[in-house]
């Protein structure tokens, strides 16, 4: 298996090594400060992204334990943001919690299964997230979710979801599956890691914060970093005991 992380890893390079040119392209006549934090985000988006992937390449105990720190590190921004709202809205909280609890739930039963699987679903939707980020800005035109995430597009959602799919074809060997299984495992994954960030969005507009925290500079808290992951494993966990994906 390390031989097969370690390829994939330079696969992993290959495509930070694109998006820094399309995140190049897109700031290259913006201002400093706009430059400055568009590489922050970039830089510990890539860091966060090499721990998750070592800590499931290298041992996948590793990947368990850090899915326990994400969950507490959620809950813990929940209760922050309803706390500092002057305990607002109490049924949207308690509703929040509850599908924070569900999708934690699943979340860490997808920890407990194969390594190649949560490698292959963690690539896939970081791969997703990032593009669909990278050519939104590049090619966006029409709002997604205007009133809920202003920054979303249309061409973002297709170009990160045609992006994904086709990259099914390069993680495969990771699940050792046909290609047309792969695809509709990435289309699974590209589905729940969407909803996640949607669902996450609307929290955060609830109570009129553009971040739960700034634990991750330029990525905001765990939330932020990691709620497409807890999504794809609760997804994930889900499509398995229903389709035995």
């Amino acid at each position: 298996m390390m031989k097969t992380v370690w390829s994939i890893y330079f696969v992993i390079l290959a495509y930070y090594f694109m998006g820094t040119v399309g995140i190049y392209f897109i700031n290259r006549k913006k201002e400093d400060m706009v430059k400055q934090e568009a590489w922050t985000k970039l830089l510990f988006a890539f860091i966060v992204t090499n721990i998750v992937f070592f800590s499931i390449g290298f041992n996948i105990i590793f990947f368990r334990i850090l899915s326990v720190i994400i969950i507490i590190g959620g809950f813990f921004e929940l209760f922050k943001l309803y706390r500092l709202s002057g305990y607002r809205h109490l049924k949207f909280f308690l509703l929040s919690v509850l599908i924070l609890a569900v999708s934690s739930a699943g979340f860490f039963l997808f920890s407990l299964t194969d390594q190649g699987l949560i490698l292959y679903s963690f690539l896939i939707l970081s791969v997703f997230d990032g593009y669909s980020q990278i050519t939104g800005q590049l090619f966006g035109k029409r709002k997604l979710f205007p009133k809920v995430s202003p920054h979303k597009t249309v061409e973002g959602l297709i170009g990160g979801t045609i992006i994904a799919v086709l990259s099914a074809l390069v993680f495969r060997n990771l699940i050792q599956e046909k290609s047309l299984y792969a695809i509709l495992l990435a289309a699974v994954i590209v589905v729940f890691a969407f909803a996640g960030d949607a669902v996450k969005s609307v929290y955060k507009r609830k109570y009129g914060v553009k971040n739960f925290s700034n634990l991750i500079p330029g990525n905001g808290g765990f939330l932020d970093r990691f709620d497409s992951l807890i999504a794809t494993g609760a997804g994930i966990t889900v499509a398995g005991l229903l389709f035995n994906l």
